[in-house]
């Protein structure tokens, strides 16, 4: 975890520019973050453990509901999974393909399907939106039916970073969050619905990682009093590379917070409360308190394993953004994990 108490000095990038440079490792001139996505992901096929996808959770008060479509270079899959807070239900479901069964995008803009017999995963960039549609003849014993459309409002920013962490392992992430969803989920005869005050949050990756890592990454989408508020929270995966990808987004206008956080929480018993403070600054003070824990663990025989704990529940304390007060957080729904991959 995250020890040392540090601001960091890191560049904002305000035009266009390509990851990777014309010998196909990191192009250190464009390392940075942005408000809107800016760099174009240009990863060279000859670098290995390339990782590459695009995972959407979409919440409102009382539903999750994720997709995510995924190349780890060995496999590529598509994943769904629903976390109903009324009733504790949950439901996960994933697909996989062979490699290079589809391409991903370069851009956080562009279209991608992947399809199954099990399920069909879709994408579809809709210029001011994205459509999210799955179907799955057996989900959970049910047919599945999602039909999700989000929308960017003109101007919203985002959080988009470089990680360094040498010339040919770096990743680019782009987290979007509060940006507002409606649609439906149908399964089997039963269809919940996304309206008012439903948000949608985008983690876009492209990178090439080392092979063993550790991250903690927590999201929340939720209107708070007169505001709308997005968090995006992370450790572990970045210390020491001089870049952070957290920040704080209020009413669509991001906060960069160039700092390290501290997660903290036990291990041994995931579902006690955790605490996630900044240790620069007091811009960062939140309690999260889960209500469900979402496992899934993979491989290990091969020597590549995934192992992932991800949180449902709500976030609670203090943020501060830039040049505002104090922003007091109440049952913000959203989520906070630890994943260990070998990958």
């Amino acid at each position: 975890m995250a020890t040392t108490p540090l601001k960091h000095n890191e560049p904002e990038i305000v035009t266009g520019v390509p990851l990777c440079g014309p010998n196909g490792s990191l192009n250190r001139d464009n390392v940075g973050w942005s408000r809107h996505p800016l760099h174009t992901c240009n990863l060279p096929a000859s670098l290995p453990r390339k990782k590459k996808w695009n995972y959407w959770a979409v919440t409102s008060s009382e539903l999750l509901f994720s997709a995510t479509i995924a190349d780890v270079d060995r496999l590529q899959l598509g994943g769904a999974y629903i976390f109903d807070r009324r009733t504790q239900r949950h439901i996960d479901k994933a697909v996989v393909r062979s490699p290079n069964t589809i391409a991903m995008p370069e851009t956080v803009a562009g279209d991608m399907v992947i399809e199954h017999p099990g399920m069909c995963v879709a994408l579809t960039d809709e210029g001011l939106g994205t459509r999210i549609r799955v179907e799955a003849a057996d989900f959970g014993g049910m047919r599945l039916e999602a039909d999700i459309s989000i929308e960017r409002p003109p101007g919203h920013e985002t959080l988009n970073v470089v990680i360094p962490w040498s010339d040919t392992q770096f990743q680019f992430t782009s987290k979007q969050n509060t940006l507002p969803a409606s649609g439906y989920v149908k399964l089997g005869d039963e269809r919940l619905v996304f309206g008012p005050r439903s948000f949608g949050c985008l983690d876009y990756g492209r990178g090439v990682w080392p092979e063993y890592t550790v991250w903690n990454w927590g999201s929340a989408s939720g209107v708070q009093g007169r505001h709308t508020v997005g968090l995006n929270l992370g450790g572990q995966w970045t210390d020491g590379t001089g870049m952070t990808e957290n920040g704080i987004c209020v009413d669509g206008r991001l906060t960069k917070i160039s700092e390290d956080l501290a997660f903290e929480y036990d291990r041994a018993a995931m579902m006690k409360p955790w605490r996630v403070r900044s240790l620069a600054t007091d811009r960062i003070d939140l309690r999260f308190k889960p209500e469900f824990e979402r496992a899934s663990e993979s491989g290990r025989r091969d020597g590549y394993f995934t192992n992932a704990h991800q949180m449902f529940g709500c976030y609670a304390g203090r943020i501060i953004p830039d040049g505002g007060d104090p922003i007091e957080l109440h049952d913000l729904f959203g989520w906070i994990e630890e994943h260990e991959a070998r990958w």
